[in-house]
């Protein structure tokens, strides 16, 4: 009996390490496919990360330019009020550049037409007088 119960523990100690071995085996291959897995989730949430830096770096660059192209069409809009400020100036300074010669003319031919209007006046009177005295 003791014998049996012997072989009884000794198989049950058998069967025991047995099962042991094939759950440290079936515990080993889950933890290598629990490490996959994990490998594969880790792999795609770097994957995922540097397309959204990607996504980001090309979101802020984007940014950039637009806030240069902005700053451009600024200071191009400065610059044309600038020059049509300079050029507005530069023809008022003309027109009265002009108008002053025109009136410096103005006032030339006026003053030879009454020299000549007083010369003409001079001979009339001269004529008159002479017409007179021949009378």
């Amino acid at each position: 009996h003791e014998r049996e119960h012997d072989r009884e523990i000794s198989e049950l100690a058998a069967k025991h390490a047995e099962e042991m071995e094939k759950l440290r085996a079936e515990l080993k291959e889950e933890q290598r496919h629990l490490l996959d897995e994990l490998r594969q989730q880790m792999a795609a949430t770097h994957r995922a990360e540097q397309e959204q830096a990607q996504l980001q770096s090309q979101t802020l660059h984007s940014l950039e330019l637009e806030a240069l192209r902005l700053t451009l069409n600024n200071m191009h809009t400065s610059q044309l009020e600038l020059t049509q400020s300079n050029l507005r100036k530069e023809k008022e300074t003309a027109l009265m550049e002009l108008r002053e010669m025109l009136n410096d003319k103005r006032a030339q031919e006026v003053a030879i037409l009454q020299s000549r209007h007083q010369l003409e006046w001079e001979k009339f009177k001269e004529q008159c007088l002479k017409e007179k005295e021949d009378l």
